[in-house]
């Protein structure tokens, strides 16, 4: 069999031991340059890459080497040298900083040119929201999904979304009429419209758009005339077959002080949602904005941030922007350490100091050379059983999560079984001095 395809084989082996998302992630972009009697060559497509393939994943792929090249293989991994120029020091990132603002809108359509499906990094949590987004954005009006609806809490790319719809829209087709607008925009024009006499001009000009691509829709809630006016200039538009993209906060059903047949409107169409994304999507948006912005950001720092903030992209993408501006005023290198200090202003120095499950199994795997995926399966390997019922434990120890937490977080399995795993290693704790400063360790690496 030729190098090629045990390289081949060693991916689909990984394949299977990786979520789709970490494995699309981290092993599609990679590819094996050379092999040699013990050595093989990677080629990633830049430092943060090779870091985290090396610190995270490292077990994982020599095993699938080992089983498909029969033999042990020492890793060696090439980046792809980028021949754009870099930024040279921290010291000059005050241009970089400025890059990170939004420029350069489409003045009609009130678009800002930055938010692309290309840079739209995609993960488990917004995969179905990113397709059905782009269904419509090849062609608006003319699929089942009229209107699209997209929810999920703050900061999770809705508004980036929305508006990747409509410059995509444009870049293929400049003469198709597309407007993006808030709902307080949307309120305040039709206010003022009232206020100067021009209520025909105003809805004229929504009337006229082939495209209406309308954010927070939430905001409507309570604004009775608002909500009225906007029935009619859905109901105007639908009927032409016109595209109507909207977002809120949560599910229209949850949006008790809209209309019921505002609501009904929605439902019409498709409802998607967005997840919050794992860490791995995190690090994966982190690495993109700092790819795009030209910036050298230490690997250690980007997966601070992506665990410190899990919830809101804008956030963690903020605390990267605040991160940037800090160390130019102080002139200080990017650390640890000054992260820190800028995740405890924007989440708090209690939110900062506590553990999650992903981190603890994440420690927790590297300490005993299992995977992950391992952990989470069925699997009764005398060495995975130890370290899972050592996860379970440090959970219990470590967060506020219940038992019944645990056991969901750790494939879907009953209290009791947690409530075993830590009564077994509180006994070996007792019992084994070598153990009880193994377990001390990791807690020490976590915190």
């Amino acid at each position: 069999m030729s190098n090629t395809e045990n390289w081949n084989n060693s991916l689909n082996i990984i394949k299977g031991e990786l979520s789709s998302q970490a494995y699309q992630t981290w092993f599609e972009s990679i590819n094996m340059v050379s092999v040699d009697s013990d050595e093989i060559t990677i080629e990633v497509p830049n430092r943060f890459h090779y870091e985290w393939l090396d610190s995270k994943y490292q077990n994982v792929i020599k095993q699938a080497l080992k089983a498909t090249f029969k033999k042990s293989l020492n890793i060696k991994y090439s980046v792809i040298i980028n021949t754009e120029p870099e930024t040279t020091n921290i010291q000059n990132t005050a241009s970089a900083i400025s890059e990170l603002i939004p420029k350069k809108f489409h003045r009609a359509s009130q678009l800002n040119r930055r938010y692309t499906f290309k840079n739209f990094v995609e993960g488990r949590g917004n995969q179905f929201a990113k397709a059905a987004a782009s269904s419509v954005a090849d062609s608006p009006g003319q699929t089942p999904f009229n209107p699209l609806l997209i929810y999920s809490t703050p900061g999770l790319g809705k508004t980036h979304l929305l508006q990747a719809i409509g410059n995509h829209i444009l870049q293929n087709s400049k003469d198709t009429r597309v407007v993006y607008v808030t709902s307080e925009k949307f309120m305040l024009d039709f206010i003022s419209s009232i206020q100067n006499n021009k209520s025909t001009d105003f809805a004229k000009s929504y009337r006229n758009n082939d495209v209406l691509l309308l954010d927070d829709v939430q905001f409507f809630q309570t604004k009775e005339q608002t909500q009225e006016q906007f029935f009619h200039l859905f109901n105007d538009l639908f009927q032409q077959g016109k595209q109507i993209v909207l977002t809120t906060d949560r599910h229209p059903n949850e949006l008790t002080q809209l209309k019921q047949r505002l609501v009904s409107r929605f439902q019409s169409g498709l409802i998607v949602d967005i997840q919050p994304p794992d860490l791995e999507t995190r690090m994966a948006i982190l690495m993109n904005k700092s790819k795009n912005e030209n910036l050298d950001i230490p690997y250690e720092v980007t997966e601070f941030i992506a665990s410190s903030i899990k919830a809101d992209i804008r956030s963690m993408e903020g605390a990267l922007v605040k991160l940037l501006a800090l160390a130019s005023l102080k002139k200080e290198d990017i650390t640890v350490d000054l992260s820190k200090k800028v995740i405890e202003d924007i989440i708090g120095e209690a939110a900062l100091s506590q553990v999650s499950m992903t981190q603890i199994t994440s420690e927790v795997s590297k300490t005993y050379k299992v995977t992950t995926k391992q952990l989470m399966g069925k699997t009764r390997k005398m060495e995975v059983v130890n370290a899972r019922h050592i996860s379970m434990f440090l959970c219990r120890e470590m967060t506020s999560s219940s038992l019944l937490s645990i056991g969901k977080f750790f494939g879907n399995r009953d209290h009791s079984t947690v409530i075993h795993a830590c009564k077994m290693i509180e006994e070996k704790i007792a019992a084994d001095n070598s153990f009880a400063k193994d377990i001390k360790n990791i807690k020490n690496q976590l915190t």
